[in-house]
Parts: C-alpha cells; sequence; structure tokens
C-alpha cells in the first residue's frame, strides 16, 4: 500500500460498512482473498493512524435473500441464512486481519457459542478504546432488516463520528452510473435532498436511523486504493450525507 503524509484526522470512530459483494472482487460468489487482504491492509493503516474503527460485514456475496424468496425460501428465514452468512465472513476478516499482528474482536447479534461473542454494546466500546478492530456481524439480530440498518445502528451504539459505506462505485450519483454514463456524481447532499431526489443511499430505515441521530454517511469507493485514508483526513472523497 502506498504510504501516506499524515495529516489531522477528522473522525476518531468510524464504523466502515463492507457489503459482501465487495468481498467478491471480480468473483461471482465467495471471498477474493486478494481483495480482502488489499482492503484489510487499509484499514490496519487507518488503525495505526489511531482511528478507532468498527466494521460491519454485508453477507451477499455467499447468499442474497431476495435470490432465496425467488426460490420459495420464506422471507424470514432467508434473512436468518443472510445473517449467518455474515458470520461467515467475520470470521475470514478477524483471520486475515489477525494475520497482520492486529487485534480483533468478532461480535454477533446472534448467539453462537464458541466462535465468537455476543454483541454487547459495552463490551464493543471498551474493545474500541483499547485498540482492537471490533467486527460485527449478524445485522441487527432480526429479520427485515438490513446490514445497512445494523451499520447505522451500530454507529448510534458506539457513538461513531461517521459511517462509511463501502461500494463499488464513487459515490451517490443522480441516477445509476453503470447504465447512464451522463450521471452526475454528487460530492455532498443534505438527508432531505436525499429522500426528495430518491436517491439510493441505502434502505430507507437506515437512512432515517441516520438522519435522526445526525450521523453522517460517506458513500465511496472501497475498491479505490487510498479512499479510505482521504475520508479520514477530510478530503472530498465519495459523496458526504450530512445535516
Amino acid at each position: 500500500m502506498k504510504t501516506f503524509i499524515d495529516h489531522k484526522i477528522k473522525y476518531q470512530r468510524v464504523i466502515i460498512k463492507i457489503s459482501g459483494e465487495a468481498l467478491q472482487g471480480k468473483n461471482r460468489f465467495g471471498i477474493n482473498v486478494t481483495v480482502l487482504y488489499r482492503i484489510l491492509t487499509e484499514i490496519k493503516y487507518l488503525l495505526d493512524l489511531g482511528v478507532e474503527i468498527a466494521i460491519v460485514i454485508g453477507g451477499g456475496n455467499l447468499f442474497r435473500g431476495k435470490q432465496l424468496k425467488i426460490l420459495g425460501i420464506s422471507h424470514i428465514v432467508a434473512d436468518q441464512i443472510g445473517m449467518l452468512s455474515t458470520m461467515i465472513n467475520g470470521l475470514a476478516i478477524k483471520d486475515v486481519i489477525e494475520q497482520m499482528s492486529v487485534k480483533t474482536h468478532l461480535m454477533s447479534a446472534i448467539g453462537l457459542n464458541g466462535i465468537c461473542s455476543t454483541y454487547n454494546v459495552h463490551q464493543a466500546i471498551h474493545y474500541l478504546s483499547k485498540k482492537y478492530i471490533v467486527i460485527c456481524s449478524g445485522g441487527t439480530g432480526h429479520a427485515c432488516f438490513t446490514t445497512d440498518s445494523a451499520a447505522c445502528l451500530r454507529g448510534i451504539e458506539l457513538q461513531a463520528d461517521i459511517i462509511l459505506k463501502g461500494t463499488k462505485v464513487d459515490g451517490i450519483y443522480s441516477t445509476d452510473p453503470i447504465k447512464f454514463k451522463n450521471a452526475t456524481l454528487y460530492q455532498k447532499l443534505n438527508y432531505q435532498e436525499v429522500l426528495d431526489r430518491e436517491l439510493q443511499v441505502m434502505d430507507i430505515s437506515a437512512f432515517i436511523l441516520a438522519r435522526d441521530h445526525n450521523l453522517p454517511i460517506c458513500v465511496f469507493n472501497i475498491n479505490k486504493p487510498g479512499s479510505l485514508y482521504k475520508i479520514i483526513i477530510g478530503k472530498i472523497e465519495g459523496t458526504l450525507v450530512s445535516r
């Protein structure tokens, strides 16, 4: 990874939301270990700068609820399978980042004795203060809520300064940039603009949580080297949604 010149850190405690799809890389399924190492190397760099980090992980690289429902799986069970997928990804992240000599603590919203601890907000804050990377799996622990909702909920509980939502595109666009080449990339939006323009930042329940607790969200391209560092020091990167 490129070595950066240190700047003043703007965000001291962050929630990094990593989608399961981001872990696929160019694969159609599963975990691309090369991609995982690159992402975690950049996250480790932030930790070395003194940033407190919690990761909320998705599971779409293994199972997607919509696809399971098409196959006839009930909505609730499909969501439960998705939550278990996030635990698998969490274990992979924990193992790889510990190989980098980084202290981590894997927690799950659903009890999974012998594999990881059950999520507890007070313990999570304690580990963050001790410079552990806290990995939050299991979503919210309830069906009908996405891992975006889990990221916003954990951000509120853990008193994070910002949610960093890693995606495959450079931020929030006026329309789908993959389908429309003339799509406009927004650098900054307020919560109401997102609602009025019906921009798909994250599911509405998650977004309303962030809005009601004045929790900023930065949507950025997690595949772009150095993007996390730029956000942390306050440079324009991706799209910032705030009051």
